[in-house]
Parts: structure tokens; sequence; C-alpha cells
């Protein structure tokens, strides 16, 4: 199927193939997309899909990891893997004339995994934990997470625990990579010099050498997170700022809506020109960092914003994010604002289409995940039709003071509490 730019086949496997033809570079930027990620585990199985993803690069049952680094390096290539919520992705880019041997040795690294040298790599993924734990600029990120959905798995932390990374068997990584990397979980996406037809054949090679994901079906997704009541979470840590995010349930993927949600997060705070970095940083000095941002899952998403300051200073820096949340819903985005906004979210995203890279990932996500791949040109015209009406009713129903639990990483949950009362008075005397 040829569509916007793309071309796409679905295997009999159920493999999907999504290539994008770039004839102007020389360049292939090829990824293997999984859709498994830390919203599949248990509680007893936290941080396995983000392990397993380490030790996709230590070696197969016919490349040992030494000799994958070796193959990459000589082809001057990158390679990388990353771990989401919904999705695992294993990625490269490289010069058009490798093609067919990394598609090779990538998919026997996703596919075909050796279980090698485990116990090293255990400890390197808990030095990462705690490295991470050392971060409370990061860790409030997922403070605020378990704060919106609670014990659905969506609410924890994607790089898991030391006590799960510590203890889990071999078996269990190999026995729950089998029941996941399935066929009809697995996108292979490519953007770049190519040809849609080979990279094709050169899958259905890769499949059948030495065995591809085993026939029957993938494990049924999670359930979508249940409505629950605004919640206020706090970690205490020794910092010298206080570390703080307010959030709530957002968009799902495919609504319609997205892009007037990243129209409003731009304008609110997700650029230099933003109402929060111009009235928290800017005018008042209350903060370094200061941001909003947004995600979006296949069912559900998340709206957010973080400010980082100094104990004495969280009941100023709440009360004009208060004040700019209320602003937000009560007066309309003056023109000059809102298409200043259209204009970024168009650059930026035009940008990023530029690159290879990019245009991989935004086919395999998008396949994986159910969303339509639109071409540039019709993602430039949802963008523009997005009104200052939009953008009311949106921030109205999203960063209402009433649905917005609160995290915080630092010393005085108590000082906390009494700075959110000016937001919310229910939220403050949970």
């Amino acid at each position: 199927m040829t569509t916007n730019g793309h071309r796409l086949t679905e295997l009999d496997s159920g493999v999907r193939v999504v290539t994008e033809a770039m004839p102007s570079v020389r360049s292939i930027a090829l990824g293997l997309w999984v859709g498994v990620g830390s919203r599949d585990e248990s509680d007893e199985q936290q941080g396995i899909s983000h392990f397993i993803e380490h030790l996709l690069f230590k070696g197969t049952r016919r490349f040992g990891s030494t000799e994958i680094d070796e193959i990459f390096d000589a082809m001057g290539a990158e390679i990388n893997a990353g771990t989401s919520k919904e999705t695992t992705s294993l990625h490269a880019r490289f010069l058009d004339r490798h093609l067919a041997r990394a598609l090779e040795v990538m998919s026997d690294m996703a596919l075909r995994p050796a279980w090698a040298e485990v116990d090293s790599e255990r400890q390197v993924v808990i030095e990462e934990i705690a490295m991470y734990e050392d971060e409370p600029s990061d860790k409030v990120h997922d403070v605020l997470a378990t704060a919106v959905f609670g014990d659905h798995p969506l609410g924890r932390p994607i790089i898991g625990t030391p006590e799960v990374v510590g203890s889990v068997s071999t078996q269990d990584l190999a026995a729950y990579h089998e029941r996941r990397y399935r066929p009809q979980r697995l996108v292979v996406a490519a953007a770049g010099n190519l040809d849609h037809e080979r990279v094709v054949s050169l899958v259905e090679r890769a499949l059948a050498d030495g065995g591809g994901p085993g026939p029957g079906p993938a494990t049924a997704p999670d359930a979508a997170p249940a409505a629950r009541l605004p919640t206020l979470r706090f970690h205490r840590k020794e910092t010298e700022q206080v570390h703080l995010c307010l959030g709530a349930t957002g968009l799902a993927r495919d609504d319609e809506r997205r892009f007037a949600l990243r129209v409003l997060d731009t304008i609110f705070g997700g650029s230099s020109s933003s109402r929060l970095f111009r009235e928290v940083r800017e005018r008042r000095g209350l903060a370094y960092s200061v941001f909003s941002y947004f995600g979006q899952f296949v069912d559900t998403g998340e709206v957010a914003l973080y400010v980082g300051t100094r104990p004495d200073r969280v009941g100023e820096a709440l009360e004009v994010v208060a004040a700019e949340l209320d602003r937000l819903q009560v007066e309309p985005v003056a023109a000059e604002e809102l298409e200043r906004g259209r204009e970024n979210v168009k650059g930026r995203t035009a940008l990023a289409l530029e690159s290879t890279q990019a245009r991989m990932h935004r086919l395999g996500s998008s396949v994986l995940t159910g969303v339509p791949v639109l071409s540039p040109d019709e993602i430039m015209a949802r963008i523009d039709a997005v009104t200052a009406d939009d953008l009311t009713s949106l921030a109205r129903e999203l960063y209402a003071p009433e649905r917005l639990s609160a995290a915080a990483v630092g010393t005085d949950e108590d000082a906390f509490r009494r700075a959110l009362e000016p937001l919310s008075p229910t939220l403050a005397a949970a």
C-alpha cells in the first residue's frame, strides 16, 4: 500500500514493513519496533522490558556482542535502542549500501538474543537506576505519573526496580521475550535512499534465517487506566531545590485534538517565549528550569508542568503557575500569540522531518500504535486549523485545577502542601 509518501506491506506472518524513500540522501535509518513496554509488565516484572533492551546488544546465536560492535563500527553506523511505556525499538543509521548487513544483524539482535552476559549487564542497569534516583529533576516525573495513574502500569517507572532487575532469572527474561516479541507486534520501519520491495525481501529473508518470531497471537494489551481522583505524592530526598510537577490525564495518540494540544503546550510552557517561561523565570527569576509537556499513549495520555525552585520560593512560584493556569482557561489566546505558537510547531515539525531518523521514528511508532501517518502538508494543515477557541476548550478540559495531581521531590512536605493551597485547597489537604 502506498500513501502520503510512504509504503506499507504486511507479511503473511503479520510483520509490517513501512518505508519512505528519500532519494536525495545517501543514508538509511532503520528501526525494528516492538509493541512491548513497561505497561506490559506485572508488579513482579517491573523493568524487564528495559532490561531486555540492554541484553539485545549482548550477542545472538550468530553474533557475539563484540562482533556486533565491530560490524556497526566498520559501517560508521549509529545504533541504539529505547524502551517506552508501550514500545521498544532497536534503530540504526548507516550508509545505504549497508542495508542488507544491518538488517541481518539487527533482526538477529531483536528476535534471537543469546541471553549472554546477563549478570554483568544486570549490574549496569542497577547502576543506571541508582544514577536516575540521584537526579531529582528526573525522578519527579515518575512520581507524578504514579500520582496520575496510580497502580496502573502507566504509573510505574520504565527503568524498573533494583529488586526485580537484580533477581529476575534468564529463563523468565527469555519467556517474557518469547511471549511479547510476536509478529503482530513487530514493525520494521526505514527511511532514506531505499527501495521498498528490496526492504520487504530482506525482511522476509531475515525472519526466515534461523527462525523469526514464531506463530501464535501476541499477549493482549493491558487495560486502560481507570478514572481516579487527583492525588498528591511527595518523595523525600535531601535536595537544594524543590522539584515539583502538576499534571493529569491527557489525550490518546489518535485523538484529533492532539494538534491543538501541541500548540497549547507550546504557548503554555513548551518554548522560550511561553507563558510559564516568561512569567516564572524571565520576569520573576523564580526558577532556572520551568516547562510544560505532554505524553500520549494508545488509550490515554498525560499533561504536566515542571518547576524547580528553592524551598523558600515554592509558594510564590505556584501562585504564578496558578494564575497562568487560570488565565489559560478564561482568556482567549491573542491572535499574535496563536500565530506564533502555530508557526513554532510547524517549524519544529518541518525541521525534524528533514532527518531520516525522525522520519523512520514517525513511521515505526505510528504504524505500531495504529495512528495514521500523515504527510507533512496534512500535518501543517491540521496545525493551521487550530483556533483560539480550541485552545480554551482544551485548557478547560485538561488543566482544570480540580483535575490536577501534584508531585514533588524535596525535604519539606508540609511547605509543599501549603504552597498548593492557592491552586487546589482540596489537594493540599489530602
